[in-house]
């Protein structure tokens, strides 16, 4: 009798939440307006922590903020330049976003906007909340509403996309052009019985293509190319692709994107190209650059973390895509996919965001999975892989404890108590999976996901003064009695030091430059690592005025992977 009363209350419980997930779904799925309000307000709750209080992350996100600076310093919008150095891998596109985000944030009142690396992130946010509501867009063209907001909502929880939400480069951007064109591609293909799309489904496309040739060059194109040529192959025609007007779209594209590509020929001589084709890409596919050298494989391995909390899903969703690969929806997501995802893997360049505008289609393929009961724990190994969704927050609970008593000797109990909270919630997840109910799994993981980039980058970051030498520094120059010192540094390049202090810091090579550098005049300040101090003593000796040491600045530099004793060595008028 007492077990049967038990079995009695396990199906109440299941039933009764079953019915409080179709009511939610029932709520979200009411109209299109209501769901994309959710997942802006889901978005914002993950991109959002740390977006203010994150130092400027080297060594390229500084980079591209410092030469959006430049920009409105020069009044030069053509030529992209950090300090004297020419910086012609990227086009202009993300750059004017920033400058006149910047410029805006000045008109309003904002103090100090230009030095505000937040300011310069603004692009980024606004790409990375047009990349989830342009893939429920998207993933409307294969499925209904449903489908469409689990695709969105793995895009907005995914760890890559609130990476990149946060950081002022191109990616989040590109993604939000990449999945917007591709959008309108899944349009002209899975309606193909028509001779033509709604106009402004392919006037979309082209102006996603144009804009995504301007944030980052050929990328989007390959990506949409890839696709249409892996599609035009199994039709045995490329009439489909008639429906997107291509005559109009390409004369609009070479508009758009023409221009400046003139202006940057006539004004560098063609250094531009030389710079951007000769040397980041074809390097990029050559050789392995600035150290980011990988194995293929390296995307598959790293995607179980860049796509958490959904990645684990999509794992067992493969099979489905393989089962299922005749019909033109499944088909259209292998073929956004798997061409492109090849050439990263080949390439030896490898950077996890490179792959981050195929993962649109990969959220769209899983939810599709799950709408029709593949996804579940009756597959192989699943019940066991989908401990990926506790796993990850509690490790990084565990490891950001250990790096923050290490570095900083301290312990973050309010950033560790909520990612272990993530843990906990990516536990009732997991259980949820157990039971069969993955819709819920999808929503519970969408939860473990806001508190785990909470704890993480919300209240653990920002304790972590190690890491952040470069605002310290910064702070160093700002609090002198001395007005607008000229600056220097010596054993520490980074360019946030340069984007948050003054464009024409010098960056010196050795500790005699630095004594030099003093002895040229007043009111100067000095950053001297402390490999280079002896020389820099030695020379100061013979100054007539000895430097005085105002303080040391001690911490550890992600990029070169050491700890790092910075002294700051002034002569005062």
């Amino acid at each position: 009798m007492t077990s049967l009363t038990l079995a009695d209350r396990s199906s109440v419980a299941r039933l009764s939440h079953a019915v409080g997930l179709d009511r939610l779904f029932a709520f979200i799925e009411t109209g299109h307006r209501r769901a994309c309000a959710v997942l802006l307000l889901v978005s914002l709750a993950c991109f959002l922590p740390g977006f203010v209080s994150l130092q400027p992350m080297d060594r390229d996100e500084p980079r591209f903020a410092q030469a959006s600076k430049q920009m409105l310093e020069t009044g030069d919008f053509v030529d992209i330049r950090f300090q004297d150095e020419a910086r012609h891998k990227k086009p202009i596109g993300i750059y004017w976003l920033q400058s006149a985000t910047v410029a805006a944030a000045e008109g309003l009142g904002v103090p100090e906007a230009r030095a505000t690396i937040a300011v310069y992130r603004l692009p980024s946010l606004v790409g990375a909340l047009a990349t989830v509501l342009l893939t429920y867009w998207a993933a409307l063209a294969f499925a209904g509403r449903r489908v469409a907001f689990v695709s969105a909502l793995l895009m907005a929880t995914s760890v890559i996309l609130m990476a990149e939400a946060r950081l002022a480069k191109t990616d989040a951007v590109l993604a939000a052009c990449s999945v917007g064109a591709m959008g309108g591609l899944a349009r002209a293909y899975l309606q193909r019985e028509l001779a033509r799309l709604p106009a402004g489904t392919a006037l979309g496309f082209w102006i996603a293509i144009s804009l995504g040739i301007l944030v980052k060059g050929p990328m989007i194109v390959m990506f949409a190319g890839f696709a249409a040529v892996v599609l035009s192959v199994r039709e045995r025609s490329a009439r489909w692709l008639l429906a997107l007007r291509p005559g109009f779209g390409l004369l609009l594209t070479l508009a758009l994107v023409a221009p400046w590509f003139v202006a940057i020929l006539a004004k560098s001589g063609g250094a531009f190209f030389k710079a951007s084709v000769g040397q980041d890409l074809v390097g990029k596919v050559g050789t392995a650059q600035v150290q980011h050298w990988a194995p293929p494989g390296t995307y598959l391995l790293v995607f179980f973390g860049t796509f958490w909390p959904g990645a684990i899903l999509a794992a067992i969703a493969v099979p489905f895509a393989w089962i299922n690969r005749r019909e033109d929806a499944v088909a259209f997501t292998i073929a956004w996919v798997v061409p492109s995802w090849i050439v990263f893997e080949a390439v030896p360049t490898k950077l996890p965001h490179y792959v981050m505008p195929l993962y649109p289609a990969i959220a769209v393929l899983t939810a599709i999975a799950i709408a029709r009961g593949f996804v579940g724990p009756h597959r192989p190994l699943a019940r066991i892989s989908t401990l990926l969704l506790p796993g990850i927050p509690l490790a990084a609970a565990i490891g950001l404890a250990v790096a923050a008593w290490t570095l900083d000797g301290t312990l973050p109990v309010a950033g560790t108590a909520v990612t272990l909270a993530a843990a906990l919630v990516g536990l009732f997840a997991w259980r949820a999976f157990l039971r069969g109910e993955v819709w819920r799994t999808a929503l519970v993981g969408a939860g473990a996901s806001v508190l785990f980039v909470t704890g993480v980058l919300g209240l653990t970051q920002p304790v972590l003064r190690s890491l952040k030498l470069s605002p310290r520094l910064a702070e160093v120059s700002r609090g002198l009695d001395c007005p607008a010192p000229a600056i220097a540094t010596v054993g520490y390049r980074e360019p946030s030091l340069v984007f948050l202090t003054r464009t024409d810091l010098d960056m010196l090579d050795t500790g005699e430059d630095a004594a030099a550098f003093l002895g040229d005049g007043p009111c100067r300040l000095v950053f001297v690592e402390r490999r280079f101090e002896d020389a820099f003593q030695a020379a100061a000796a013979g100054l007539p005025v000895r430097p005085a040491l105002v303080t040391r600045v001690a911490g550890f530099n992600i990029n070169g992977g050491r700890r790092l004793d910075i002294g700051a060595y002034m002569v005062r008028p």
